[in-house]
């Protein structure tokens, strides 16, 4: 980050402030440019940050090409973290999220050949994996675009990787700030007693992209070993007084998460803190056995190899989530 210039879209959110906010204190980047479309949320923004001469506010739209392109203009890496994210929403709206997800994606890749930028990290999510609701597919969609850029970049000298990851402890529409709001009503509300996720913090998140800022070579999907938690579980962290009431499975909702499908394995890399799904295009310049041997300690995954919530090796006690709720939310 020294030095470098950085755009990160969807800089408001939950995961751009703790990212901008950390490269802000612990690099020396040259400019920081906080790419979103709320106004409000940059002002708000702007008062919580400390102020600082490298920081950048532009109001755009990841739909809007000529907007980003503009933005992107001496930016060094892009860290895309802009989406629609609800996944109700999403389902009612369906075509708004292809517009931001897909299209959204393509400009960013767009943009960053036509502007010389060296590396791009776009966030992805758990329910891109074999995915049965719209959201899921449109970042399921957007994965396969940013890895395929990496098929026609010419003889630009430009890296194109994918970060997926769970559920963000504390982040805006996430399931414990729900919980602890809900409180108040006399019970909380569970889909099914049966469900599973996994659980990231914001921090460990930010840490993650940055890892894999370092290590990329362009086209992997960066996965980390992140614990397990049962959903009912976390509403007794919260609190073990209120009754739990069961409403049922919402439309386009799993009852576990994977993030690595079976049929992934066979291209999937496991290391000590983190798995890589390695490209399979036949275009790209990739080679495996280079890829392991310079990132050492990795080692093919076996056949048939899932990594879902629910048959996660490790799973968050009650006790271990109250000591998250309190120190992360």
């Amino acid at each position: 980050m020294k030095n470098k210039t950085v755009l990160v879209t969807g800089g408001t959110g939950s995961f751009g402030k703790k990212f901008i906010k950390t490269i802000l204190e612990q690099y020396n980047p040259k400019r920081v440019i906080v790419y979103s479309r709320d106004e409000l949320k940059q002002f708000e923004m702007q008062e919580n940050l400390p102020s600082s001469r490298v920081l950048r506010y532009f109001i755009g739209d990841v739909r809007d090409l000529g907007r980003l392109t503009m933005a992107m203009e001496g930016v060094d890496i892009v860290i895309h973290a802009a989406a629609l994210k609800q996944v109700p929403v999403a389902e009612y709206n369906p075509f708004e999220a292809v517009k931001t997800n897909i299209i959204g994606g393509q400009n960013i890749i767009d943009s960053a050949l036509k502007c010389g930028v060296k590396k791009v990290i776009a966030l992805s999510t758990d329910k891109a994996c074999s995915p049965i609701n719209l959201y899921g597919a449109t970042k399921l969609t957007s994965d396969k675009l940013f890895i395929a850029a990496n098929n026609y970049k010419g003889k630009n000298d430009i890296k194109f990787s994918i970060v997926r990851y769970g559920n963000v402890m504390g982040s805006r529409g996430s399931v414990i700030p729900f919980f602890l709001k809900q409180k108040d009503k006399g019970y909380l509300p569970i889909t099914d007693e049966r469900m599973t996720r996994f659980n990231i913090t914001l921090e460990e998140g930010v840490n993650f992209v940055l890892n894999s800022l370092e290590v990329m070579w362009g086209g992997e999907i960066f996965v980390p070993k992140i614990p397990s938690y049962n959903i009912v579980d976390v509403a007794k962290a919260v609190s073990s007084e209120i009754p739990i009431k069961i409403i049922g499975i919402r439309p386009g909702e799993k009852l576990h998460e994977e993030m690595i499908s079976e049929d992934d394995a066979i291209n999937t890399v496991e290391f000590k803190d983190y798995y890589a799904i390695t490209p399979v295009s036949d275009y790209l310049s990739w080679k495996l056995e280079d890829f392991i041997k310079i990132n050492e300690g990795g080692s093919v995954c076996m056949e048939g190899f899932q990594y879902n919530s629910a048959t996660n090796k490790e799973f968050l006690t009650i006790k271990q989530l109250q000591n998250l709720i309190e120190n992360h939310i």
